[in-house]
């Protein structure tokens, strides 16, 4: 079957931790952003497109799998050694588009879990994004602030040296003697961490977990932004000639925040404001290469990120204090971790020149739903239990209406799940502090029930529900429905 007559390329850029308010697209003047602010002039701006989580391995799994991420217990932040969450039994989007004949890639994180536990970094890995549709992978294995620092290459760490194997443990109390850690030896730091992020020091960091050996294949941080580039513009160059999907999970701005000797002081607001701007200059060498290959046309490009923004997550690199007048999360109440709308709410750009015009869309839309308008733009049907949670949203994705979706779960840390039905956000009685202390970021757990209306207040600041109690009830009842429910999708 000739695919590459009737299939597009589908190319999917995942930013890390990047805010609704970030983009010069989305109001932002503090933060040149000149190729992702292109893309969004040749496509359609969504205004309403959200992640399904406040973090980003639960967003990361319902991208893939087209299911909430509450009902895999699992699909929560992962250390760094925690063992695949994604079962290969189960179907998953790119394994999809491989059955119709896609070359699948992935570049950059991943934080979806590796191997069954026990992992061996020394040996062959087994359960890598391999083994859940991709052909290809190159990835670190969770966040750049977590142990191992090291990319893998499908089944393999790269560049280990064998005669220095690399152990990894997440338990203090099974710390490697002799290796300096943040907590004890801040005197070998350059960046010094503000909360957690306290035990190896790698590069000068000190990280998330503990790490002995592989120092041949350790990355470095300066480099990263170039080295998940090059691969992505290697996959991308290597198969032209059919059609591909590439997921480029770009790993900025995620802490530690060390762009590249090019964009250090490229902006105002500090290393956050600098790698934000070393990111579009990715996107930017991405989209100028589909133009160099003369493959862009032939290209469906979405642009997005796993969550809302933060400032302090785990190091003093000024982000606060170099801030200014500039809003992350732009109009939006909350950010990275909370319940409210800048936890989720994220920007949101699809574009395919020639097909989608440029335009804004109020439409609602979430990445649950790439799974099922994949399969409708490659001529697919769901099996019932396939993608629970995955609404077909092709014809929003290009623009043709902005008949979205009605309702929308999603949720911030410990899988606190919130309601988005229409206008309506109702966010149920939590416990909980209602200021994570370390991040500044408004949760939204409170005593009692909070309902808001976004066509009236985007940012979240009248309560309405003592005014609305029939609402209440309703949207309270909906919500138990959906996660007493098998699947959410209705066909």
């Amino acid at each position: 079957m000739n695919t590459s007559a009737r299939y597009p390329n589908i190319i999917i850029l995942y930013a890390d931790d990047l805010g609704f308010g970030d983009l010069g697209c989305y109001g932002a003047t503090d933060i040149p952003t000149p190729n992702i602010d292109r893309l969004a002039s040749e496509g359609l701006l969504f205004e309403q497109g959200y992640a399904t989580a406040a973090t980003c391995t639960p967003s990361r799994y319902s991208l893939l799998t087209g299911s909430y991420p509450w009902r895999n217990p699992q699909a929560a932040i992962l250390a760094g050694d925690a063992p695949m969450i994604i079962d290969p039994a189960i179907p998953t989007l790119p394994a999809m588009l491989q059955a119709v004949g896609y070359k699948t890639g992935i570049v950059g994180k991943w934080h979806l879990g590796l191997g069954a536990g026990n992992l061996d970094w020394n040996r062959d890995i087994s359960l890598t994004p391999n083994d859940v549709g991709f052909d290809s992978s190159f990835i670190m294995a969770a966040t750049n602030d977590r142990v191992p620092c090291v990319y893998l290459q499908d089944r393999k760490v790269v560049g280990l040296d064998p005669q220095d194997p690399i152990e990894v443990t997440y338990d203090w109390d099974k710390a490697f003697p002799g290796q300096p850690t943040g907590r004890h030896n801040p005197e070998r730091l350059r960046m010094m961490y503000s909360h957690g992020h306290d035990a190896s020091i790698i590069n000068g960091v000190s990280r998330i977990g503990h790490m002995r050996g592989g120092r041949a294949a350790l990355w470095n941080d300066e480099t990263m932004s170039d080295t998940f580039c090059r691969k992505a513009v290697d996959f991308v160059t290597a198969n032209q000639d059919r059609p591909f999907f590439l997921y480029y999970a770009l790993h900025q701005p995620h802490v530690p925040r060390i762009p590249g000797p090019r964009y250090k002081g490229a902006t105002s607001l500090g290393p956050r404001g600098d790698v934000i701007a070393e990111m579009d200059g990715c996107v930017g060498t991405l989209l100028d290469t589909l133009e160099n290959l003369g493959i862009k046309e032939q290209t469906l490009i979405l642009f997005s990120s796993d969550n809302g923004p933060v400032l302090d997550d785990g190091y003093a690199d000024q982000a606060r204090e170099c801030n200014g007048t500039h809003k992350p999360a732009g109009p939006l109440r909350g950010g990275k971790y909370s319940m409210f709308d800048g936890g989720t709410r994220v920007p949101f750009i699809a574009s395919w020149l020639g097909t989608i015009k440029a335009d804004q869309s109020q439409a609602l839309i979430s990445h649950v739903d790439f799974y099922a308008s994949f399969a409708a733009l490659t001529g697919q049907s769901l099996q019932p239990d396939e993608a629970p949670d995955s609404l077909n949203m092709l014809e929003i994705l290009l623009g043709k209406t902005e008949d979205g979706r009605e309702e929308l779960l999603v949720e911030g840390t410990q899988a606190k799940t919130v309601l988005r039905h229409k206008d309506w956000v109702y966010i149920p009685p939590y416990k909980g502090h209602a200021i994570e202390k370390n991040t500044q970021t408004e949760l939204g757990n409170a005593p009692d029930p909070q309902l808001y209306n976004l066509s009236m207040d985007i940012g979240q600041i009248r309560n309405l529900a003592n005014e609305q109690p029939a609402i209440v009830e309703e949207l309270a009842a909906r919500r138990e429905q959906i996660l007493t429910s098998k699947h959410s999708r209705t066909s």
